[in-house]
């Protein structure tokens, strides 16, 4: 009676986690679908390229040749991974200017 008792409570367990992930599920999905424009995303994924150098359709610059990699470098020391070490001045954004009154 136990194991009979014991595989009920399961089954109806199991059952009432599926039902509640799908119901969620369905109401949330069509709020948080929102497509943007190809350029306006092109725009924020990354800085546009300087006049000259080569460039993916998407106007990012095409990291394949030297002279983008070169201008892609931090000016200061950086991490393993390559990123820029934000411990040091010189990988930091400038302060912006305190409005006075």
């Amino acid at each position: 009676m136990k194991k009979i008792l014991l595989a009920l409570t399961a089954f109806v367990c199991m059952i009432g986690l599926s039902v509640a992930q799908t119901k969620k599920d369905a109401k949330a999905a069509p709020a948080k679908v929102e497509k943007a424009a190809p350029a306006a995303k092109a725009a924020s994924a990354a800085p546009a390229a300087n006049a000259g150098t080569p460039t993916k359709k998407d106007g990012t610059p095409d990291m394949r040749y030297k002279e983008n990699k070169a201008a892609a470098k931090p000016a200061g020391p950086t991490k393993k991974d390559g990123t820029p070490d934000m411990r040091y001045k010189e990988n930091k954004a400038p302060a912006a200017p305190k409005k006075k009154g």
